[in-house]
């Protein structure tokens, strides 16, 4: 996982980076939507039930179709917070033990500009 790791850890940076240069405000809280996916509700149900109890508020699970006409599961982990790199990064590393663990996918994060 160390590599995966790693590679989140950079597109945690670089989205922070993007937000910031676009003008987004460096000091405002921001909620922070961390996404997950699997085709088997089970799973992820639990993945839900370790990222509640890690501290985030998890939205209801939805059913996506996909391009090839498959059908997908997938909530959002949530919590408010600064753009500070190293927060991320924890929740990264926290919640993508949790994805590992439940053998769902977890799908990185995104947030909305904030003017």
């Amino acid at each position: 996982m160390s590599s995966e790791l790693a590679e989140w850890q950079v597109f945690n940076q670089e989205t922070i980076d993007a937000l910031l240069e676009d003008g987004s405000q460096p000091d405002a809280i921001y909620q922070i939507e961390y996404h997950f996916a699997c085709d088997d509700f089970d799973r992820l149900e639990k993945a839900a039930v370790d990222a509640f109890k890690a501290g985030y508020e998890v939205g209801d699970a939805e059913e996506l179709i996909l391009d090839d006409g498959g059908t997908i599961l997938c909530f959002d982990a949530t919590v408010d917070r600064p753009l500070d790199v190293n927060k991320i990064n924890e929740d990264t590393e926290k919640l993508l033990t949790i994805a590992t663990k439940h053998k769902v996918f977890y799908d990185g994060w995104g947030t909305h500009f904030i003017e």
